[in-house]
């Protein structure tokens, strides 16, 4: 199959915007809870549609109060938080668009983000980020505002004298086809772009989502629904998530830490009935599920218990489309005994209410899909990108089919290119990307885009992703990592010969090196080593020493996520002659990687913990 597409469940929206929503909800449905605060003790607080439209209200005044007007940019810079949400809501009350900024950008990303976009305010959550802006002020020069999170009672205080009016005039100014934000993501220059999503984006994507997943989002059981939300607001995932539980009143909370230990204690606290995921957080519970089995001599049980739950969900989804007789009743049984045993366990960690969750940023592979399915948490993977705000295909409800990325979301299709790449049409598709020297949008598509991505449609009209066009790496953890600005300048370094970073679909990011022939040979005539041999050259500790200090200023061009944390020596150089690069001497990736894959297995053991 080359194409497919799916009818749209939801009509599409053709009035207003996405900053109706609070009060929509305050006008149908005063006092249901819509999200839930943590306090200072820990606890929750619900916030009724009634408390939330009228924060936003006033935040929304506070910021006309200080001069933005509609269409200017306001950034946001934080983990996830309450406020964050409360920011984009009032932020698109007042007419204004939107700009995510992670918190672990360097100062290099942020003043780029900042300088391309015209951000007129920025919000960050801490004093320490508004004081790494200072020595970059002078070059941001739209930028009139910095605020942290402890200042927006007094922004909104200064709005305290306007008349609603002011708000509810701008609101009926937006339209769908209103730029709702600017999200900038990595290019294969290291330079982020940023993609303009409108409101109506959004609502194309959130309505038909909702609709397809309701047994999610629109609980049938006296248990109403509920998510806590931590992964990253600035990344299209989490605040694609966001925005439709707010649409479908699902109380929402935010975690802003996600170290296990941390997350733990609020899922704990929280019980939320779905998750929104990636990868690293559902292999981390298992694989700490499986470590304290093994501490307590129960990890043969514990893999029986996986195996049993893998071959549970493989023949209720071969039951499902109709290509088996579904579980016999010995592995009924078998899933029952192990039930209170593992996988109560298993739900006990995310909660123990979790029953769904919508996994993406990075594939989760077929057999943790299975297990967490057969343990009695139905697992939903889609596949998008923040050009396509968030995902373009999910698993269909009651048609699972493991180790793919579903069919394309109602209203989507998807067709398959000559040369395998992946094209995606639909109302979620961005129209184009950001111009900051003119301010405005650049078309970057004819009606198809262009993913990057090379997949392939099954005869159902199942997608699977196969591969790159492109080289963009995408981490366990969802983050996009350009390698170029990384490679290129490492490759200045006088030791260094070649470099190619490593990290699709592994925890973090890790590089091979090669060493310059004339400048190791200089080393060694300063370090008296000219008698080291090749072989062990690579593993001196001085040498070593020496990159990683290259390493560490490489590190300073990108973020935190996008770092390198480990990396090997090769004591041979990458040639044409061996087939790893072109004859213009660009580097042949794929065999690189399957002639070094020893060594690239090596920076990934279990011995290491990269931090």
């Amino acid at each position: 199959m080359r194409e497919v597409a799916v009818p749209p469940l939801a009509p599409a929206v053709t009035a207003g915007s996405l900053a109706d929503i609070p009060y929509e909800n305050a006008e149908q449905a005063p006092t249901e809870a819509v999200l839930s605060r943590k306090s200072a003790d820990g606890t929750w607080r619900d916030v009724s549609a009634r408390e939330f439209a009228a924060e936003v209200r006033a935040l929304a005044k506070g910021l006309i109060a200080h001069g933005l007007r509609p269409g200017d940019r306001l950034a946001i810079m934080a983990r996830t938080t309450y406020e964050w949400t409360l920011l984009d809501f009032a932020a698109w009350s007042a007419g204004l668009v939107t700009v995510p900024v992670y918190p672990t950008s360097s100062a290099f990303q942020t003043r780029w983000i900042l300088q391309d976009s015209g951000a007129v305010a920025v919000a960050v959550e801490t004093g320490q980020q508004a004081a790494a802006l200072g020595p970059e002020r002078d070059r941001i020069p739209d930028l009139r505002h910095v605020w942290t999170f402890t200042d927006l009672p007094a922004v909104a205080a200064a709005g305290d004298g306007l008349d609603d009016a002011e708000v509810d005039e701008r609101r009926a100014a937006r339209t769908p086809d209103s730029p709702a934000t600017l999200i900038y993501t990595s290019g294969t220059t290291g330079r982020p772009k940023g993609c303009v999503l409108t409101h109506g984006n959004f609502f194309a994507e959130v309505d038909n989502a909702v609709e397809l997943l309701h047994p999610v989002f629109k609980s049938l059981t006296r248990e109403p629904a509920s998510t806590l939300l931590f992964l990253p607001l600035s990344h299209v995932f989490g605040r694609m998530v966001a925005i439709g539980c707010l649409r479908a009143r699902v109380r929402l909370g935010h975690a802003p830490s996600i170290q296990t230990e941390d997350l733990l204690a609020d899922l704990a606290a929280f019980r939320p009935t779905f998750l929104l995921a990636i990868p690293y957080v559902l292999e981390k519970v298992f694989n700490t599920g499986r470590a304290t089995a093994e501490k307590l001599g129960r990890a043969a049980s514990f893999d029986r218990a996986a195996s049993i739950a893998r071959r549970y969900a493989e023949a209720v989804e071969a039951a499902e489309h109709g290509t088996g007789p579904g579980p016999s009743a010995g592995l009924k049984a078998a899933r029952a005994l192990y039930d209170p045993l593992v996988y109560r366990r298993i739900r006990a960690a995310l909660g123990g209410r979790v029953r769904y969750a919508i996994c993406g940023g990075s594939p989760l592979g077929r057999r943790l899909a299975a297990f967490y399915a057969g343990a009695g948490i139905t697992i939903y993977e889609g596949y998008g990108l923040t050009e396509t705000t968030a995902a373009a295909t999910v698993t269909p409800p009651l048609k699972p089919r493991l180790g793919t990325v579903g069919w394309p979301l109602p209203g989507t299709a998807v067709r398959i290119a000559d040369d395998g790449e992946v094209l995606l049409s639909g109302g979620q598709v961005f129209g184009g990307y950001w111009d900051g020297q003119s301010g405005e949008v650049r078309p970057a598509h004819d009606g198809w885009f262009g993913t990057g991505d090379v997949g392939a449609l099954d005869a159902d009209g199942y997608l699977s992703i196969t591969g790159r066009k492109k080289d963009i790496l995408i981490t366990t953890g969802g983050k996009n990592v350009a390698p170029a600005p990384l490679e290129d300048w490492l490759r200045a370094h006088p030791l260094v010969g070649q470099c190619m970073v490593v990290g699709d679909n592994r925890p973090y990011v890790a590089a091979l090196l090669t060493l310059e022939p004339d400048g190791i040979a200089h080393w060694r005539q300063m370090k008296k080593k000219q008698d080291v041999p090749s072989a062990d050259l690579v593993r001196d500790p001085e040498l070593l020493e020496t990159l990683q200090r290259a390493v560490d200023e490489a590190n300073r061009l990108v973020s935190r996520a996008e770092s390198i944390r480990r990396f090997a020596v090769l004591p041979t150089d990458f040639t044409e002659q061996a087939g790893h690069l072109t004859p213009s001497l660009k580097l042949k990736r794929a065999a690189i990687e399957r002639a070094f894959a020893r060594e690239i297995e090596g920076l990934y053991g279990p011995a290491d913990q990269a931090t």
